[in-house]
């Protein structure tokens, strides 16, 4: 059974349990059940949990080469062509009904995007999230933190936000460097069609945005570094060490603001990288207010909103006018 159907079939239990229609103990036995015939699948052994190849504990303060134990997740994960999906979790996004269950029924009602799941690797900051992704068998990366809480909602730019946005940013370049391709995406974004066929062949680093203008080359786009899709070469990993050490120079600032300021700067036209930006048509965000084009739509982030409960709301009322559309479509 792959990770996208195991994710769906515990959604659809979970739901029953709640109702009271199915008794607990058949929602244990079929994750079990489920659990071990994807053991049968795998050519490598799985034991539970830490011990799995899909759940690997690592440290991101240790150097890049002390994460070879990483290298089975991400040949795991990889689409066939060294290209993996990379996700960050922690506890408040990954609680039962929260963020990570809506993103993951996008998957599964979307149009063609249930076996991308098979691709996703889950960075998981705190110990919670990380057993939420190992029992439901995913790919699962323990990103340890070194004494950071980051197991709550972190506000838009506290000093968590800004910890865990820098430890994901960091924990991306060690993957390029891995010779992995990625596509990132934030767990507030729901996936409705496949994205891949809207990147471009010529882009190294290929962001969303918060507002696009209409073409793919303007730099004075507003990028939204919740959705990215980076290519694994020569010019992106020295891009992503020049972009980290930033940091210091932008303490108080985030990832995406940082990218803001450095996006012009001569070294990346030295590097001779290539940005591009994501046409809103496709890979779509809250923070344009016009209609939309739900025959277009990949993906949609909830962004421009504050608070989980905001997100949340948004993201069930996205899912329902996803199904109202896709319910035309027969």
């Amino acid at each position: 059974m792959a990770f996208s159907d195991f994710a769906t079939a515990g959604l659809e239990l979970r739901s029953l349990a709640r109702r009271g229609l199915v008794p607990i103990v058949v929602f244990v036995t079929a994750a079990v059940s489920c659990a071990l015939l994807y053991d049968t699948l795998m050519t490598s052994s799985l034991r539970w949990p830490l011990s799995s190849p899909m759940g690997v504990a690592v440290d991101a303060a240790e150097p890049a080469d002390q994460l070879a134990s990483s290298e089975m997740i991400l040949r795991a994960a990889d689409m066939g062509n060294k290209t993996v999906i990379l996700t960050t979790l922690n506890d408040a996004w990954a609680e039962p009904g929260s963020i990570l269950d809506l993103f993951l029924e996008s998957f599964r009602i979307g149009n063609g995007t249930s076996q991308l799941l098979n691709h996703m690797v889950f960075i998981t900051v705190d110990q919670k999230a990380h057993e939420r992704c190992l029992s439901m068998r995913g790919h699962c990366f323990d990103l340890n933190t070194k004494g950071a809480n980051l197991s709550e909602q972190q506000d838009y730019n506290t000093p968590d936000y800004l910890n865990m946005m820098w430890q994901r940013l960091d924990f991306q370049r060690q993957v390029l460097e891995k010779g992995y391709n990625f596509i990132a995406t934030d767990t507030d974004i729901l996936w409705f069609r496949n994205p891949l066929p809207h990147f471009y062949a010529e882009g190294d680093f290929q962001v969303s945005c918060d507002r696009f203008f209409g073409n793919a080359t303007d730099l004075e786009n507003w990028p939204s570094n919740g959705f990215n899709y980076v290519k694994s070469n020569n010019r992106t990993i020295p891009f992503f060490k020049y972009w980290y050490s930033a940091r210091t120079k932008h303490p108080n600032d985030h990832d995406q603001t940082v990218f803001n300021y450095i996006k012009h700067d001569a070294f990346l036209r030295e590097l001779g990288l290539t940005i591009r930006f994501l046409d809103t048509k496709y890979i779509d965000g809250l923070c344009e207010i016009r209609s939309r084009d739900w025959n277009a739509i990949c993906t949609m982030h909830a962004n421009c909103r504050v608070g989980l409960s905001s997100k949340l709301s948004e993201m069930r009322g996205m899912l329902d006018q996803w199904r109202k559309y896709m319910s035309t479509k027969h």
